[in-house]
């Protein structure tokens, strides 16, 4: 990152599509803000007063549209939702004509798009930030937040070992691609024939080598956990893929998180989930609600992530 973009307190992107866009040094400035935005909130409750977002959502959303949502009002801005489930982006106008308008009147686009190129047509087309706040190929929100989850569990020192269990999706897609970006290692599991995308293995293993991390793949969960710090997993049928749901069940029921696969881990191994999460299906309750569960904290920092991209994004300096 250069010295001019640490002295305006912005980030080396314009957007932020995807993790690949960010430096390590990018995530390193995001955590730090997001530590002091979560510690001190009442320092920062007129950052963004004048500012609008627009929240253009075509799946159904709890947490990132509330963090958003509560994000911007306690910055001091203010944020309006546009329900794009029917119709879904392009079909009523084209995106690049909505771009264009929504522009001229707001400061910034978040948008939860099915297809992924939809999102990178608003930010092509649109002067001020588009932020990601899922595509079915990436969730690098989620990410961000997670790995943020982990660190104030381990320290900012020790890079705990992350374990992924399930299916090659949108999540497992940002984990390994913000995973690589810090140098830590993620070991991902998941049945033959819903391995992640080859593209973007290649992309986050040629990262790791780079910053020190470790990429692997495997078929086998109980392998994949031996050792983890965290255990991580996700539903089996993502938003669209309902009509896979059975045949899914089938197939990943040996990929389940049960207190087995926890103690294969080892007894002091965390549990996360993005959430939704379907109990008895990609998890047994026993785990989910358990101590060692994570997914609430994981959930809450979602909020002070989100605010501190949306502080870098759009605030003329870091001062506050």
């Amino acid at each position: 990152m250069t010295t001019s973009v640490m002295e305006r307190g912005r980030l080396s992107v314009e957007d932020f599509i995807s993790i690949s866009q960010l430096r390590p040094e990018d995530i390193g400035q995001i955590y730090a803000l997001a530590e002091r935005v979560k510690a001190s909130p009442q320092d920062y409750s007129r950052a963004l007063v004048g500012k609008q977002t627009a929240l253009i959502f075509e799946k159904p959303s709890l947490r990132t549209r509330v963090t958003f949502e509560v994000g911007m009002t306690t910055l001091g801005g203010h944020s309006i939702f546009l329900d794009h489930t029917k119709p879904r982006l392009g079909e009523r106008e084209p995106i690049k004509d909505i771009a264009k308008n929504l522009e001229r009147w707001v400061d910034c686009i978040v948008a939860r798009t099915f297809q992924h190129e939809a999102l990178t047509q608003l930010a092509e087309h649109a002067s001020i930030p588009v932020i990601n706040a899922l595509s079915d190929l990436l969730h690098p929100c989620q990410a961000l937040s997670d790995m943020f989850t982990l660190r104030e569990k381990f320290g900012s020192k020790k890079k705990p070992l992350l374990a992924y269990v399930g299916d090659g999706n949108n999540v497992c897609h940002s984990l390994m691609l913000t995973v690589a970006k810090l140098g830590q290692v993620l070991r991902v599991a998941t049945p033959p024939g819903f391995e992640p995308n080859e593209e973007i293995v290649r992309e986050a293993r040629a990262v790791a080598k780079t910053t020190g991390g470790e990429i692997s793949h495997d078929y086998d969960p109980r392998k994949v956990v031996r050792g983890a710090d965290a255990v991580y997993t996700d539903v089996w049928a993502s938003m669209g893929q309902e009509y896979a749901s059975h045949m899914r069940a089938q197939v990943f029921s040996p990929y389940r998180v049960t207190e087995d696969l926890m103690q294969a881990a080892g007894p002091d191994a965390l549990f996360m989930h993005c959430l939704p999460a379907h109990r008895g299906q990609e998890v047994v309750g026993e785990v989910i609600d358990s101590d060692r569960s994570i997914v609430y904290e994981q959930a809450e920092n979602r909020l002070h992530v989100q605010k501190a991209l949306l502080l870098l994004l759009l605030r003329e300096s870091d001062g506050s």
